[in-house]
């Protein structure tokens, strides 16, 4: 009896559930950037692309307002509540904790009654303009995945504007604009992210909808990032295969959701009629309580770990790569160029692994050409790690090729090429260690020499 009405509600809770959430709480894969498997010669490493969870960004920002006194409280001043604009016996003092307002309080935890806020001097310089710009800075490259939610406690302001940086607040790009009327703020027809489609999603908008000044009920500002993914993976974010697929395909869109920095311009507060009260100017000023922002580190699908020390950012990469965004290859492992990891093909994607460098492998005969790396050879293919094959990049010392990735080298040698004997490293090479250095005609030797050559063009000077 216990157990069906037990399985009744968890099913009657699965229903509600599906409903209640139209979007996955946690969306995507690619959260593991290798994998052992077994082949017939043993376990070998998998490669695919990989990337950070979303998670809470305000947890390690850093804000900055100008101008930097625009906090109200000192002096201390009065203001008037946002239920009633006429009453006008609140106090803000920065002096006195329970009456201070500062930038942190934006970023707290919420929940408590009354909400902890931020809050501006008020309008009193009036007909001089109240503006504020309030920057979150990050200091490292991250990807949005969820909406930007703004929360007031004042009215919502009858200007704003949504701005981001992708080169960490040296240029800005308007992400959005909103007003109570576009028209005269901004000179832009009112639209809202209903009204963009796949080919217009990068369109810059000015929407109405969130700026209706005083109204109690309606405090909270959005930038939707959920709404424009659903133009490619559908309203309930179900396809993110075609999401991912756009994103692995268009840079301009893969850039649109990827910030270093964002930056909120309060250019008008909530004035909620055609004219300022000039007799109750306290009535006007800018109060935040909440804003959050989600995303995750943008590790160019290299990393699934993002780590905070030292109040910086830094991916943990993986794929032979290095970087704070993993963004460039290891000292020793330049065979190719770098390149970002894909999210093709689905679900695995492709992880684009650094290789391993010519100049690497062993200690070559310095020559004067260059030493050329694997890239130069054109033997690399994008999607996979060419550490050896059958043509130029031989496995020495009866080694053998296996899948172009490593070379499974006999007992006694070890290396990228089964190039090194074991003693040398254990530094136990002698004569009477049975492991001495192949002798001069040896055919492991003679075709090092043979790849040296016809490298560099010409046999004369190998002595051969």
């Amino acid at each position: 009896m216990y157990l069906s009405r037990f399985l009744s509600i968890h099913a009657l809770w699965v229903t509600v559930s599906s409903v209640m959430q139209p979007y996955p709480l946690v969306w995507g894969h690619y959260d593991v950037c290798k994998t052992q498997i077994y082949t017939e010669e043993g376990k070998v490493w998998d490669y695919m692309a990989c990337q950070p969870e979303s998670t809470d960004m305000t947890k390690y920002l850093k804000v900055k307002l100008d101008p930097p006194d625009i906090t109200c409280g000192d002096p201390p001043e009065t203001f008037c509540a946002m239920g009633n604009p006429y009453m006008c016996n609140n106090e803000c003092d920065a002096s006195t904790p329970e009456l201070a307002h500062p930038p942190e309080l934006m970023f707290d935890f919420e929940g408590r009654h009354p909400s902890t806020f931020w809050q501006s001097a008020t309008w009193k310089e009036y007909p001089k303009p109240l503006q504020v710009n309030i920057t979150l800075s990050w200091s490292k490259t991250i990807e949005l995945t969820d909406n930007i939610v703004i929360t007031f406690e004042s009215g919502r302001p009858d200007q704003m504007i949504l701005e981001k940086s992708l080169d960490y607040g040296r240029t800005w790009q308007p992400y959005q604009y909103y007003a109570t009327d576009c028209l005269d703020a901004f000179h832009m027809d009112p639209k809202s992210v209903k009204d963009l489609s796949q080919h217009t999603v990068l369109e810059i908008i000015c929407t109405e909808e969130y700026s209706t000044g005083y109204t109690t009920n309606s405090k909270i500002i959005h930038f939707e990032i959920k709404d424009r993914f659903a133009f490619f993976a559908g309203p309930w974010l179900r396809n993110m295969a075609s999401l991912y697929g756009q994103l692995d395909t268009t840079k301009k869109l893969r850039d649109f959701f990827t910030v270093t920095d964002l930056r909120i311009r309060l250019l008008r507060p909530a004035v909620g009629e055609i004219f300022v009260d000039e007799l109750h100017l306290a009535r006007y000023f800018y109060a935040i309580s909440d804003i959050k922002v989600h995303g995750r580190c943008k590790c160019n699908l290299h990393a699934t770990v993002c780590v905070y020390d030292n109040s910086k950012l830094t991916c943990e990469c993986e794929h032979n790569t290095t970087g704070p965004d993993c963004g460039k290859c290891k000292k020793n492992y330049q065979g190719r160029p770098w390149s970002p990891g894909s999210y093709l093909p689905i679900p695995k994607g492709t992880a684009n692994t650094c290789i391993p460098s010519i100049s690497s492998i062993g200690n070559p005969p310095k020559f004067n050409r260059k030493w050329p790396n694997i890239s130069s050879l054109e033997v690399s293919n994008p999607n996979q790690a060419n550490v050896c094959d059958n043509e130029l990049l031989h496995c020495q010392n009866g080694g053998t090729c296996h899948n172009n990735v490593r070379c499974l080298c006999p007992a006694a040698y070890t290396g990228i090429l089964c190039e090194k004997l074991r003693c040398e490293e254990a530094g136990s090479c002698g004569p009477d260690s049975g492991q001495g250095a192949p002798p001069r005609g040896s055919p492991a030797l003679l075709s090092l020499l043979l790849l040296l050559a016809a490298l560099l063009g010409t046999a004369g000077p190998l002595g051969i």
